[in-house]
């Protein structure tokens, strides 16, 4: 199967209610692909991604310590998903608050690393790797009032699909910062988007080698009001590096929801043959 059909699934949306952008990237064929991959939409959780790269260069560039302790303030804490507000410690390494992130999208933590780091290197990194418009707007915040930024973060499903394609090759900023992030995404709970019909054990030993027979998949997502979001890799046959992003307007009501996260898992599933393994009924 070809990109080509990666394309055609994600346009079998296009009589739905919503927008729905998409980018791959055959890591070792070099052939890419895309549907409004280039329209910058609301990306919630999957821009964490950009901010992970960042602590992932600092501690194998030496200028973070994996081990030092950050402590999570009360401005730290946030609502949403995630387990340290549920949690009764106060201090965690910047190790810890990075699997967190990754792990269950965890808000807290990713404020306190945001906070660590600034918003500030975020946008240097992007610069760096060629991601024009993946941007961390802000920290995330229960209640946006019309004093801070309407949402936590912006992208295209370009963007994205580039910077996991950065991951896989080693080239986000070193072989070893890249590897750090990959197995960061690996540890990812959320695989009810694009990974939802692939025929895939998510525990798999091996990653990011290749398994004798069947897949692999590492990823991030992200979902907010009118917005669901999954980006990372598949690995077969092939390698594909994908971004699928979806916004729509609430006010049309949960089918338009539903709709949109059958799409996304419609895309996934062709994803999943293109990379060379068959996909679940």
């Amino acid at each position: 199967m070809s990109l080509a059909q990666v394309a055609a699934a994600a346009r079998r949306s296009a009589a739905l209610p919503l927008t729905l952008a998409v980018a791959a990237v055959d890591i070792d064929g070099g052939g890419t692909v895309g549907v409004d991959e280039r329209t910058v939409l609301p990306v919630a959780s999957a821009s964490k991604l950009l901010l992970l790269a960042e602590v992932a260069h600092r501690l194998d560039t030496g200028a973070l310590p994996a081990d030092r302790v950050v402590e999570v303030l009360d401005e730290d804490v946030a609502e949403g998903t995630g387990l340290l507000r549920r949690l009764s410690g106060r201090g965690w390494t910047v190790e810890d608050l990075a699997w967190l992130t990754a792990s269950v999208s965890d808000n807290t933590a990713t404020n306190a690393l945001l906070r660590l780091v600034g918003r500030e290197s975020t946008a240097r990194l992007a610069q760096e790797l060629g991601l024009d418009h993946l941007t961390l707007h802000d920290k995330v915040r229960d209640v946006r009032g019309p004093d801070v930024p309407p949402v936590f973060a912006t992208g295209t499903a370009q963007d994205l699909a580039r910077l996991v394609t950065h991951a896989v090759r080693g080239t986000m900023s070193c072989p070893a910062a890249s590897a750090r992030l990959l197995r960061w995404m690996r540890a990812n709970t959320d695989h009810g988007l694009v990974p939802a019909l692939i025929d895939h054990d998510p525990y798999a030993p091996g990653f990011p080698e290749r398994l004798r027979d069947g897949l692999l998949v590492a990823n991030k997502t992200g979902t907010d009001t009118g917005v669901r979001a999954d980006a990372g890799v598949i690995v077969g046959r092939r390698r594909l590096a994908y971004a699928v992003l979806a916004h729509w307007d609430t006010a049309l009501g949960p089918s338009t929801e539903r709709a949109a996260v059958h799409a996304i898992r419609d895309v996934g599933r062709t994803l999943a043959a293109c990379a060379g393994r068959r996909t679940a009924d």
